[in-house]
């Protein structure tokens, strides 16, 4: 199947070839303007801050995980093309022909904001090219890069539905437009630069070239002329055109850049020089004293990612204050166990403290991703493993459930309950093969192939761990070569094993993160508590002798001369926890949940026949078992309850398996 879509996709290119005539000689053309333009990115001195902690990135990691890689190689191999097959029949290739005036038609689509899904595909793509190289799909991305430009206006504005018909939107919602930008609550034209820029900067870090950058860059010039004091002083409807712009600035140092991203943030809330959008967009008062996450979560957290960019690159305390306090309210009063985030479906939005319903539970896929974004920029900046523990909770739960085994059916909300009837994605009680607004599917694709950038990070005298996943990488500390290798079963083992190997003896801090569950701490703050202790204790050894494990921030640090062929063990305790919600929470009231280390678990109606009626004794006998899910191998948690056997899978593999009940958390017998 997955070679049939790609030579439909090679076909489809074909016919199109007339229409794209001149582009073999235009490349021609643009390596002898790359050799000039290569002064334009230039790297120069800035005024600006950046981040004390740099992540090791994608092209020094190497995955060979057990857990991750089968994930990453889906999206690689089946969910990358499928995608592009879904853009292209669907019409969101061809709407930039007709923008350009290649192809005769109308709008195809029925959002505003359908460019965002090739620009993702192709920021995946990029990703992906790093860690498997495929010169088919990255001559392939070139042919869609060409027919972008085709679409984008003389003047550098991009964003097709406006181009081919502004007096009709795709969706009724959308206003009509007589020029740019009159509508931007509702049009999306900045949240299509947004993941433009995004995916042009991924697209440049991966191959090197400026073909999609220049039409990025094009584009944000017109942003920075129409946009600014005494100029447009409209914030984005939807944010991402803030991260997308801090980008841009880091690969061609243009301040232009990263100043217009801060001035679209110092807008929001100034009703003075704006109609308000509401708390909806996070526009009800300035970025700077809110202290509650509101509004749609998706816009929240890419908006809060770009306030801790600003907070850091401006080194503003105002900025930084507002981040920190809201993050304080979205993990201690708004976060499901799953790390997932939006509890309502009605503006798919945040909810009320502690409204954390379970049946009708939104948390989008995108909010997911989201918040891994933000809270790495956190722990950028801190260095504090508080920020991972979420990433952890986010990445093994609510974001992974957003993607079915086959790679090709997703899910946009991710309920921590189901009754089989109940159609809560959009019209559907399982995963969708597509979505009219497929922005989720796409999210996954630019992302999971980033993970391997998740892993370390360093400063100029540690080498930070944040996640357990087998890899060989290199980076330098001071300037030096550092070549580490980690090797692991994890999540279903906690024995961590690294071979550390500097290209000469080198003295630096080995920072490896421990896990707030190892330590009985469900999360940070006391949203979530566990009943019971895991007794083991966490154990550290280097070269076979044990180390005395000293804590930093989360941390235990090995400070010493490494040598070639140093072996560090980390030992974490692997147990099941029984979890309880605050009393606040009142959807969770006198209901338990299940962990195993990172792994939030669940019960399906295909284990448990009679799921409505489990109940768990506070005395329950709970055991660990091997099970096999559609062909994934993972660790199942089985027990009896008045001589009936229930059993619990993690809970992102629910619904790969047919319509069904499920449950994460379940009544207590006192």
């Amino acid at each position: 199947m997955v070679n049939m879509e790609k030579s439909i996709l090679k076909s489809r290119f074909l016919e199109n070839e007339f229409i794209t005539k001149g582009i073999l000689e235009m490349k021609r053309i643009i390596l002898f303007l790359m050799v000039l333009s290569s002064l334009k990115y230039a790297q120069v001195p800035s005024k600006f801050s950046d981040y004390p902690i740099l992540a090791v990135g994608i092209k020094n990691v190497i995955i060979n995980d057990n857990f991750w890689l089968p994930k990453i190689q889906l999206v690689q191999d089946t969910t990358i093309y499928y995608a592009f097959g879904k853009c292209d029949t669907e019409g969101r290739i061809d709407n930039f022909l007709v923008a350009g005036g290649k192809k005769e038609g109308a709008c195809q689509g029925q959002m505003p904001f359908d460019d965002t899904d090739v620009y993702k595909i192709i920021e995946g793509a990029s990703y992906s090219l790093i860690s498997k190289p495929n010169p088919s799909l990255d001559a392939y991305l070139d042919s869609v890069i060409s027919i972008i430009k085709i679409g984008q206006e003389p003047d550098g504005y991009i964003t097709t539905w406006f181009t081919i018909d502004r007096e009709n939107p795709p969706a009724s919602w959308v206003e009509p437009s007589k020029t740019r930008w009159e509508n931007e609550v509702s049009s999306h034209e900045l949240y299509n630069s947004g993941h433009l820029f995004e995916a042009a900067s991924a697209h440049y870090w991966a191959t090197g070239k400026k073909n999609f950058l220049d039409i990025a860059t094009k584009n944000a010039d017109l942003l920075v002329e129409n946009f600014g004091p005494n100029k447009l002083m409209t914030p984005p409807g939807h944010q991402i055109v803030e991260t997308g712009l801090i980008k841009l600035y880091q690969i061609t140092k243009n301040s232009k850049y990263l100043e217009l991203a801060k001035f679209f943030l110092d807008m929001r809330g100034d009703s003075t020089l704006h109609k308000s959008s509401g708390e909806y967009s996070q526009d009800h008062i300035p970025v700077i004293e809110q202290n509650e996450a509101v509004g749609h979560a998706v816009r929240a957290l890419y908006m809060y990612a770009g306030m801790t960019d600003i907070a850091v690159m401006y080194n503003n305390k105002d900025y930084l204050n507002a981040v920190n306090k809201i993050w304080e309210n979205v993990v201690s009063k708004k976060m499901y166990i799953t790390g997932g985030l939006g509890s309502k479906h009605s503006g798919e939005a945040f909810g009320d403290n502690y409204e954390l319903p379970n049946l009708t539970a939104y948390n989008e896929t995108c909010a997911a991703i989201g918040s891994v974004y933000w809270n790495q920029r956190l722990f950028l900046l801190t260095g504090y493993s508080k920020y991972y523990d979420i990433i952890e909770r986010t990445l093994y739960n609510g974001l992974i459930s957003g993607i079915s085994t086959d790679g090709k059916n997703f899910f946009y909300p991710n309920p921590l309950e189901a009754d089989g009837e109940y159609k809560f994605n959009s019209g559907s009680c399982t995963r969708k093969p597509w979505f009219n607004c497929s922005c989720c599917p796409t999210n996954l694709i630019r992302f999971l192939p980033s993970i391997p950038g998740l892993v370390y990070a360093t400063n100029h005298d540690s080498l930070f761990v944040n996640l357990f996943i087998s890899n060989k990488a290199q980076t330098l500390i001071d300037g030096e070569k550092i070549e580490v290798t980690q090797q692991t079963d994890y999540p279903w083992n906690g024995h961590i094993n690294f071979s550390i190997n500097p290209e000469k003896e080198k003295k630096f801090t080995l920072k490896l993160r421990i896990p707030g569950w190892a330590e009985n701490i469900a999360v940070p703050g006391n949203l979530y508590s566990y009943l019971n202790s895991n007794n083991g204790k966490v154990t550290l050894s280097v070269n076979g002798k044990g180390e005395k494990i000293i804590m930093n921030n989360g941390y235990a640090e090995i400070s010493r001369e490494w040598n070639k062929g140093d072996k560090v063990e980390l030992l974490l305790p692997m147990s099941i926890h029984k979890v309880t919600a605050t009393e606040e929470v009142k959807d969770d009231s006198n209901k338990v949940a299940f962990e195993y280390g990172p792994i939030v678990y669940c019960a399906e109606e295909i284990d448990n026949k009679q799921i409505s009626e489990i109940s768990i004794p506070n005395n329950i006998d709970v055991k660990t078992e091997g099970k096999t899910v559609i062909s994934n191998k993972v660790i199942a948690i089985k027990g009896k309850i008045n001589d009936e056997e229930f059993t619990l899978i993690p809970y992102y593999l629910w619904s790969n398996r047919g319509v069904g009940k499920m449950k994460v958390w379940f009544p207590r017998e006192n």
